[in-house]
């Protein structure tokens, strides 16, 4: 036997030694996993916003936005003023959405959350930052953005929130 077959054997000996009186535990209780009824697994939400989370932003539908100059948008019924306050930052974003880096559903499901909770925590102005880079939801953002029945006006953002990566949303918020 060489050395280590040695040390080995030693080691082994030792151990059986240390653990020689020790008995093999047993257990006997049970635990099973909690069952929750279907119910308690949803939030109750009222009907408002589930309406606002399943809004479904078409990318067929294209409005009428204005090509030149600076991104905005009024729907009807809305003052111009309210526009141009919105260009001038006199409206302060209570409520920010970072859109960087996510794809065309996930930026769709994220506004009509934003939405929804500024509805939620009477928010009437919002900041949407949808970045510049390949123009994608910088494109996009607006088109959905006008489709929102709760979305009275957006504007290109000032300088100070964002400007061309980011657009100020006016949103109606129904009174209580």
């Amino acid at each position: 036997m060489s050395k280590k077959d040695l040390t080995l054997e030693d080691d082994l000996a030792l151990f059986q030694d240390a653990v020689k009186g020790v008995k093999k535990l047993s257990h006997d209780t049970i635990i099973t996993p909690r069952r929750q009824s279907p119910k308690a697994d949803k939030p109750k939400v009222s009907e408002k916003e589930t309406q606002n989370h399943e809004f479904y932003f078409s990318d067929e539908f294209e409005p009428l936005l204005n090509e030149h100059g600076p991104m905005q948008y009024a729907r009807t019924g809305v003052s111009k003023y309210e526009v141009k306050k919105l260009r001038r930052g006199v409206y302060v974003p209570d409520m920010y959405l970072d859109m960087h880096g996510m794809t065309q559903q996930e930026a769709k499901r994220e506004l009509a959350a934003m939405i929804a909770a500024c509805i939620k925590e009477s928010v009437s102005c919002a900041c949407v930052m949808h970045g510049i880079g390949k123009h994608i939801l910088k494109q996009k953002a607006p088109l959905w953005l006008a489709q929102h029945p709760d979305v009275m006006a957006f504007h290109q953002a000032p300088l100070e929130f964002g400007g061309d990566g980011a657009l100020l949303v006016l949103i109606d918020i129904p009174e209580r």
